[in-house]
Parts: C-alpha cells; structure tokens; sequence
C-alpha cells in the first residue's frame, strides 16, 4: 500500500520505517529541510534501538522516502498519518495548530479519496476539527472530493518503540465508515499473522484511549512515589512493599518502581491534557491533578536528601550525576527529572559532572554555556572523581554492575543518593558509604 506520514518526529519516524519494513511504499514529508537531508543520508535525528538500521534498509529497497514536499506526499498515500507534534499549550492543553495546519495542507493538494489518520496524541473532537479544515479547504477550491478522517493513537515505549509497533499488544483504530476501516484493516493485515489485534471503535473513544492509558501508567508512578515517602516515615521499606503488592496479578509489575518522577515526551503532557480536557468539559480529574503534582514534587526528592547530609550551601562542592535521560535507551530530557536535580544543584552553588551514554548531546544542548556544569558519556567512574557525593538518576543498566568498592575509592566524599533504586542499601553501606535511596531503609 501506498502510505504517508506527515511529521518525522519520535511517532512519525518510527511509524513510517516500520510500516515500510512491512512492505508498504511510505512517504514520510517533514518541513525540515535539514532534517530531511539528513534522513535521506540515512542520518537518524533520534536515539531509538534498531531505528537507523530499520531506515537505512528501507531506503536501500526504496520502500521509505523523504520529502519537505506535502503535495507530493498527498498525492502519493491513499492513507495519510498525521504525526506531528502537539505541545502543550500554556494552559496545559494539546495545541492542535500543526496538526490543522497538515490538515489544511491536505485539504490543498488532494485530488482523491484519502484516509486522514491523526497518530499524534490528540484530545477528544481532534479527528472533528481535522475533518472540518479538511473540508474548508476543499470548499474553498470549489471541489468536493471525498474523504475520510480515522484515529490511530500510537503506544510506542520509547527505547523499545521500534519492537512495540512490529509486535504490538493492540492496534486502536477510530473510525466512523466502512471504506477506511477496510482499508486501514488492510494496512495492519501483516501485523495479525498470530492473533487479531487491531480494535476498532468510534473515533472519540479512540482518542481517549490514549490519554486514558498514559494517564493511568502515570497514576500507578504517582501513586508509588506516594507510598514510598510514607515508608520512609514508617521505617518500611517500599522494595519488599513492592514485591508484596506487585505478586497479586490484579495490581501487577509494572510501573510500581518508586523513583524521583517521571518524564518524557508523553506522560506529563498527557496527564496535564485530560485533565484539562475534563476542565473545559466542567469536570475536574482530582486524581490526574494529585498525579502530577506528586511527580512534580518527586523530582526534587533527590536534592531534598542531599541537602539534609551536606546542607544548604553547596558552593566549592562536586557531586556527580549518573543518568540525565526520563529514561534508558533513549537521549530524551523532556520534562526530565535531571533537569530538575541540575537546576536545584546549580542554585545552590554546587558543581556537577555529569554522565549518560546517549543523552549528553541533548544535555549539553540545554545547558548549553553553564560553566558548572560537565557532561561525559565515555566513563561513569569518571565524573566521581572529587565528588561529595553521587546521584543516580536514569536506570540505566550498566550502572547495576559497578564496583561499589571503585565508586567508594573514586569519590571524595561517601554519599550515594539512589533516586531509582538500583543498589542495595545493605551492600553499599557495607562499602562504607552513606545510603538514601527512595522509600528504602
């Protein structure tokens, strides 16, 4: 099949490489011109695992295309995703103006039947408003051309996105006609080999679906970060709490690791948006509010333990900073918890010296001219050097392997921070070192 993505951002990129490694001919139109020069080198803009190879190949087999040119890709798709961005407004709100703005070009450059999809993130009544600029537009060229507008939200992880739209658990398609769910059904045939996983169902429900679920993820992170502050005053500790409640299948695994807060792309803007969707509707979501105002106060967790060993006043000290990614596998800091832990640091006068294996490129982009601030991606054990103290941030794996013994012989000072959990309290304090992670004892 013939396919357009509109938008090579984290959805579109990853949407438009993968369909086309299912075999279908995809367009993926951006108005970035760098970024599209950079593509059709095979050049990756994101860090996500097994992408570049995916691209490369597709490009190589001329299944994946780029282009800043919209009506080349509109007159190529008879599907059209629309993945662009859609940042949150000042009230919190999805600003829906790139993805009108694709619409509108749509309506423009189209000479045939289509299939308008919004695969970005989108408050409920997103799919309505792109049918109506889809309508204006032709109206406004005297022609009546028929089409339909379908949603299609995406659950992607990101540092598993690639592995999560080959193989995903459910494919979530809205739609309100007969033709375009043959057509997308089409689409995802490739997908169903195993089981049937495409789930259709009107068009506002789909688009709720997706906040519904990142909204609930984040609700379990909150809710956890909840318990294990109350641990930490009732002498429990939150890991064997973890295990105790995380065994009943009802309440499972996932996504009850307490932490200092989470991040991204996805989960703060998701959660501030349904909310604010149910405001404009005359409901207040009490407990998304109480979500995010945990996270919020989770990120400065991490700080608030620091302080209450080395104090206030942190001029002419180093403390090292594992981790500035939301998360593994990614080079992602939107909205992440380091940046919180770095701006709370550098107020106080502290210096750091940082490390990630991937995100030290966007680090150094936000932090751009800070002169206390020292970023590295080749050693851990590096940044310890002359450090008071060691903040883990992102979980990233390599760090469960360290030897605590080198850690405690590189630093300055003894004081371990684990804003993830990721050591033993008992195996550090054994190594001489001072231990506080969250909820732990």
């Amino acid at each position: 099949m013939k396919i357009t993505v509109v938008g090579t951002g984290y959805v579109g990129l990853v949407s438009g490489a993968c369909l086309a490694e299912m075999g279908h001919h995809v367009i993926c139109v951006d108005t970035d011109k760098a970024k599209i020069d950079k593509l059709k080198q095979g050049g990756i803009p994101i860090y996500e695992y097994g992408l570049e190879g995916l691209v490369v190949e597709n490009i190589r087999h001329n299944r994946l295309e780029f282009t800043t040119d919209i009506s080349q890709g509109v007159k190529h798709g008879q599907i059209i995703f629309i993945a662009v961005g859609t940042p949150p407004d000042e009230d919190g709100s999805a600003d829906l103006k790139y993805v009108l703005q694709v619409a509108d070009s749509i309506g423009q450059s189209m000479n045939d039947y289509r299939v308008v999809v919004t695969k970005s993130t989108v408050p409920v009544g997103t799919a309505e408003k792109v049918r109506a600029t889809l309508r204006a537009a032709l109206d406004k060229r005297g022609t009546n051309i028929e089409f339909s507008v379908a949603s299609n939200p995406e659950f992607l992880k990101e540092g598993a996105a690639v592995e999560d739209f080959m193989k995903p658990d459910r494919i979530v398609i809205g739609t309100d006609d007969e033709r375009a769910s043959e057509l997308l059904k089409k689409l995802y045939a490739p997908f169903n080999r195993n089981h049937e996983r495409v789930i259709f169902m009107d068009i506002p429900s789909a688009e709720l679906t997706k906040y519904a679920a990142n909204s609930m993820l984040a609700t379990k992170i909150s809710f956890m970060n909840e318990v294990a502050n109350l641990a930490e005053l009732l002498g429990a500790d939150i890991e064997s709490v973890r295990k105790g409640i995380g065994s009943d299948p009802r309440v499972g695994y996932h996504f009850i690791y307490p932490g200092c807060g989470y991040g991204g792309s996805c989960f703060p803007k998701d959660v501030q948006a349904l909310a604010r969707t149910a405001a404009g509707n005359g409901y207040e979501m009490r407990i998304l509010n109480a979500v995010e105002a945990v996270n919020d106060d989770q990120k400065f967790k991490p700080v608030e333990k620091l302080v209450s060993e080395l104090g206030e006043d942190l001029n002419g000290k180093t403390i090292a900073l594992w981790g500035l990614a939301f998360k593994p596998d990614t080079d992602d800091m939107r909205e992440a918890p380091s940046r919180v832990v770095i701006n709370e640091l550098l107020s106080r006068g502290a210096k750091i010296a940082a490390f990630d294996p991937v995100a030290y490129e966007e680090a150094e982009r936000i932090f751009a001219g800070e002169k206390n601030l020292s970023i590295h991606h080749d050693d851990p054990y590096k940044v310890l050097i002359d450090a008071e103290a060691l903040i883990v941030v992102t979980e990233w794996k390599m760090f469960r392997g360290v030897q605590l013994s080198r850690v405690r012989e590189e630093m300055k000072g003894n004081l371990i921070i684990d804003g993830r959990n990721i050591f033993s309290p008992g195996v550090v304090r054994e190594h001489g070192m001072i231990y506080h992670g969250i909820g732990r004892v």
